[in-house]
């Protein structure tokens, strides 16, 4: 059941300390700017009703071992919708992050904007669009909790402008609110559920893990880096492969670790991202934040060797390009045949998601490590690969083509797969001799 708490009651519910800002006044005339008969009547009933003067309550907040920005929605105030003074509030929360060098936590329900000043209310998400994204380049993180109900602009600003987008369970979330929906829409597809299952929510939490959950992003995402990750160990096999064919086999054995054993043995704690905000995932593709052995943050992008989405190099190169803006390293995992070539990947925009992620690692703001762990299928591997730093674990391949795809190109019978492979010089020591990769990856006891 989606919460319906008020905004001090959620405040408390994520942090012990909060401390409220000061907040511009802006004078309306009776019934405000445009005369709506009853305005101020509703207002004098909603501040009995709810104790609060506004829809949204701003101010600073420790949660965890991080001081934000908070940002809490009162529903219960004109269903929490964006007036003028609205946009008073969030401005003046907004500039207060940036002149702090603070993060911005909101913790959204809202129904949209509100009627009774029209235009002149809808004009605020232009306000609010701007102000985060002169957060945003400022290199300050910007994360929302999606509460019930979190519709029209305010999701389409504060809630899917997020770096970072949380949801609770039942969440009403949509930019079509229930009252304004075709009558055969379905309900199940405004959920928070479903907004994750679209790529567009990182995760839905629940109430009781929010505080922890947010103190673990905050601290992930605060504290910027210029050193970059080395490279994890090997965790297979140690002994390089005889020919190019056993290379192949190695890295293709369903014995071989994969990304989520990677992953678990370098980092400490880590969470993940979902989605690429164009209405796809890719669970081929594991994307995050985690805490490495030596206490820093880093972000990773990790193929999990199968054929990448679309979705898959979306949600990489906007993890890359979140990580750049907040001076986070990143490491990658390189593990696919290559990347998805069916007619849906086609019309998903495959080459385009391909093109992105190579310009995201291309004109990466930090440093960039890679590990090719497996299968380093052609250009589907190679967009996840750091120019200049990229290694190679012991079990794996890259090759411009498969050995199999190859013969097969060049007519070859299936007896030539196997030399065809040694001629495509794919083995890890071979890449080492062309200056293709740094290194190949070491027993992680040393």
């Amino acid at each position: 059941m989606a919460d319906r708490l008020s905004a001090r009651d959620v405040i408390a519910l994520v942090s012990a300390e909060f401390t409220e800002i000061a907040y511009p006044r802006t004078e309306f005339k009776p019934d405000g700017p445009l005369s709506w008969q009853g305005y101020d009547e509703s207002r004098v009933r909603a501040a009995a009703r709810t104790g609060e003067e506004e829809s949204v309550v701003c101010g600073t907040a420790a949660i965890g071992d991080t001081s934000a920005v908070l940002i809490a929605f009162e529903f219960g105030f004109l269903g929490g919708s964006l007036g003028e003074r609205t946009g008073d509030r969030l401005e003046a929360a907004y500039s207060h992050a940036r002149e702090h060098r603070l993060p911005v936590v909101s913790l959204v329900a809202t129904g949209g904007s509100r009627m009774q000043e029209g235009m002149l209310a809808l004009t605020q998400l232009q306000r609010v669009a701007r102000q985060s994204a002169l957060t945003r380049e400022a290199g300050l993180a910007q994360i929302a909790v999606l509460r019930d109900p979190t519709t029209g602009g305010g999701w389409a600003t504060l809630g899917a402008g997020a770096d970072v987008t949380l949801a609770l369970p039942g969440a009403q979330v949509g930019f079509a609110g229930s009252r304004v929906r075709p009558p055969d829409a379905d309900p199940a597809a405004y959920t928070a559920e479903a907004q994750l299952a679209a790529g567009a929510v990182d995760a839905v939490v629940r109430p009781e893990e929010l505080r922890q959950r947010l103190a673990l992003w905050l601290g992930l995402l605060t504290r910027p880096s210029a050193e970059a990750a080395p490279p994890p160990p090997a965790l297979g096999t140690l002994d390089l492969p005889a020919t190019g064919w056993d290379a192949v086999q190695r890295a293709r054995s369903a014995q071989r670790p994969r990304a989520a054993a990677y992953l678990d043995a370098y980092f400490t704690r880590r969470v993940t991202i979902s989605g690429d905000r164009c209405g796809g995932t890719d669970d081929g593709m594991l994307c995050g934040f985690g805490l490495a052995e030596d206490g820093r943050p880093l972000a990773y992008a990790a193929q999990c060797g199968t054929a990448t989405r679309p979705a898959g190099y979306r949600t990489a190169a906007r993890l890359i390009r979140l990580a750049g803006r907040l001076g986070i390293p990143v490491l990658t995992l390189v593990d696919t045949p290559g990347a998805a070539n069916d007619a849906a990947a086609e019309r998903q925009g495959a080459g385009a998601a391909i093109a992105d992620l190579f310009a995201a690692v291309a004109t990466a703001r930090t440093p960039v490590t890679t590990l090719v762990i497996g299968e380093g299928g052609s250009g589907g591997a190679l967009a996840l690969a750091a120019p200049g730093n990229t290694w190679a674990a012991p079990d794996s391949y890259f090759s411009v083509i498969a050995p199999e795809l190859a013969a097969a190109i060049l007519k070859r019978p299936a007896d030539q797969v196997r030399p065809t492979a040694d001629q495509l010089h794919v083995r890890p020591q071979d890449l080492l001799g062309l200056g293709l990769i740094r290194g190949i990856a070491e027993d992680p006891k040393g």
